[in-house]
């Protein structure tokens, strides 16, 4: 069977690479050939949100906007598609239409991001919401055969508009995110990666930091905050550019995951939509980590053997305090989380509800037809 992906984002974003790309072997090794086809190349990627380089990314979008064009054919091939929550990140679902409705080519849409709530880009604002398309993502669900869905939130909002879902979480290779032999350094290492529309809700635990720099050494490691220097007074601080050849080796070396998300930034909705992957990569690795209980992230891993939850600063201290003090905690809880990733959200258990979901698009339209 052949299957056409159609993501927004080149193997540099996470939705792409952990959401589509990983499973090409898997998929295989199931009777799938997956081709994947990025809507963005990753220099385009990579100045996208440079607002000084706009007359350069315009140009980039409209080449990537009829290369799109040239994807019917492949379209036409294609047993089904599998849309990672759109074909193309401007502009209303054109090219979903037409390869849904005239082509009529079964399509998997997958959502691991509330991208049916109203957001406001931090770099462009209010016209890179207009050009967004207000509505698309609930064209999509009405036109798809099916939804993959990150967590139940989003299956609940699929579902609400009468469609199918089926849940699948984002996961790792536990093979390949493996825990780092330990080097006893000399403080912990407190870490955050992430991206800059994600870096507010870092933000918001500085204070928190701050706090406890008064009593406690260790150093903050923040990667992908789009910032060349982060400052927190009182705090040693690591400001690192996001790489994908270096993503493990950044992951690795945090003693402590920080994953704080604040449901007043963007919109409530939005954050509930979070499907937790950044817990699932903290506990893959065997990092003990504290997070925010918000959406998915609530289920996540077993509360106090793999992680801490704070909502309030106060709660955010306490937590952070707990960990920082107390190195066998650290080493117990992060192999809990370990171990409950490894038995809870392994690769292969997802390919296969992948494997089922588009195959069962497929034979939905062979007896439709």
């Amino acid at each position: 069977m052949k299957a056409l992906a159609l993501c927004s984002y080149p193997i540099e974003a996470a939705s792409t690479r952990y959401r589509v790309t990983q499973f090409v072997k898997p998929l295989s090794e199931r009777g799938i050939s997956l081709t994947v086809r990025p809507f963005l190349d990753s220099e385009l990627q990579a100045s996208l949100y440079n607002r000084g380089s706009w007359p350069r990314n315009a140009l980039g979008l409209m080449r990537a906007a009829l290369r799109r064009v040239g994807a019917i054919r492949q379209a036409q091939q294609a047993d089904v598609l599998f849309v990672q929550r759109e074909a193309m990140i401007f502009g209303p679902p054109v090219f979903e239409w037409l390869a849904a409705r005239i082509l009529k080519r079964p399509m998997v849409l997958d959502l691991d991001d509330a991208t049916y709530v109203s957001y406001t880009s931090p770099t462009y604002g209010k016209l890179g919401k207009a050009l967004k398309w207000a509505g698309k993502t609930d064209d999509l669900i009405n036109w798809a055969t099916l939804v993959t869905c990150g967590n139940r939130a989003i299956a609940d909002y699929v579902e609400s508009k009468g469609a199918i879902s089926r849940i699948i979480p984002t996961v790792v290779d536990t093979e390949v995110f493996r825990p780092a032999r330990r080097i006893q350094q000399s403080v912990p290492v407190l870490g955050w990666i992430g991206t800059h529309s994600t870096f507010p809700y870092l933000e918001t635990i500085f204070p928190v930091l701050q706090e406890l720099a008064r009593t406690n050494s260790f150093k903050v490691k923040i990667v992908g905050a789009g910032l060349k220097e982060v400052k927190i007074p009182g705090v040693e601080v690591e400001s690192l550019e996001w790489r994908l050849e270096r993503e493990l080796e950044d992951f690795q070396s945090i003693d402590i995951g920080l994953y704080p998300i604040d449901s007043e930034i963007y919109a409530e909705n939005w954050a509930s939509g979070k499907s937790g992957f950044k817990a699932i990569q903290y506990m893959a690795l065997g990092i003990p980590y504290v997070a925010s209980p918000v959406g998915a992230i609530r289920n996540l891993g077993e509360t106090g053997i793999t992680h801490l939850h704070a909502t309030t600063k106060e709660e955010w201290h306490e937590a952070l305090q707990r960990l920082l003090s107390n190195s066998r905690l650290r080493e117990e809880m992060g192999a809990a989380g370990r171990h409950h990733c490894v038995e809870n959200y392994s690769l292969s258990e997802q390919a296969k509800k992948l494997a089922e979901a588009l195959r069962e698009a497929a034979t939905a339209r062979v007896e439709t037809n």
